[in-house]
């Protein structure tokens, strides 16, 4: 690499990281949904690697998860199965980043999990829209409905997860691959693991088409 573009690179680096850390910042400071004003948003370098060419996107931090552990899918059994799968296909963790369409965890009165209202999602959209940008992946991953229908508060598309589970598709100049989520509940209900891991099989093609292997260079 000539110096000339290690120069641009290094700059490049860095203004990633000045426009995310005002990104995370903004998020943590936001109180647009008077429900999560008690809780802070998941957004910040534990999320993983603003350069990642892949970005997992879920639905929302989890009570015994993310909202806990600060990190994305981590400390719940959806975090284990998650990790479970990438592992299947040889994708480290440091390789990739991870964002939900609501970035506060959403509960009920009772304290349970909820999923995000319309509204919740609308006014997270502009900061999913702004970790896109700032990432962006070449490959984007949806963890389930909640997650593929936030993206078209980004850039419309008609992609249903029934219709497009097991494809890679085109969406926003990038390539999308729709799966559903890693919650113990739906590998109970409605996507085995045999199925789960077929559909790894699709995010690694999309990666491979790409020209990307699973694990990138620092």
């Amino acid at each position: 690499m000539s110096d000339l573009l290690c120069f641009k690179s290094v700059a490049n680096n860095h203004s990633k990281s000045r426009a995310f850390e005002t990104l995370a910042q903004e998020a943590s400071s936001c109180t647009r949904c008077p429900a999560m004003c008690g809780r802070k948003a998941v957004l910040s370098t534990l999320n993983g690697r603003i350069d990642a060419r892949i970005m997992f996107i879920g639905e929302a931090p989890g009570r015994k998860g993310a909202d806990r552990t600060r990190v994305p899918f981590s400390g719940d059994q959806s975090g284990a199965n998650l990790d479970r799968f990438l592992n299947s296909i040889q994708l480290p963790r440091d390789q990739i980043f991870i964002t939900s369409a609501a970035l506060c965890n959403p509960r009920t009165d009772s304290g349970a999990n909820r999923k995000p209202t319309q509204k919740e999602l609308s006014n997270c959209s502009t900061f999913l829209r702004r970790t896109i940008d700032i990432v962006n992946p070449r490959v984007v991953v949806t963890l389930g409905t909640v997650a593929l229908e936030a993206l078209k508060r980004i850039h419309y598309h008609e992609f249903t997860l029934k219709e497009t589970i097991g494809k890679v598709n085109e969406w926003n100049g990038r390539l999308l691959v729709p799966l559903y989520h890693p919650s113990p509940q739906v590998l109970a209900s409605h996507r085995r693991e045999s199925a789960q891991l077929k559909d790894y099989q699709v995010v690694a093609q999309a990666l491979r088409l790409q020209g990307l292997s699973a694990i990138q260079s620092s």
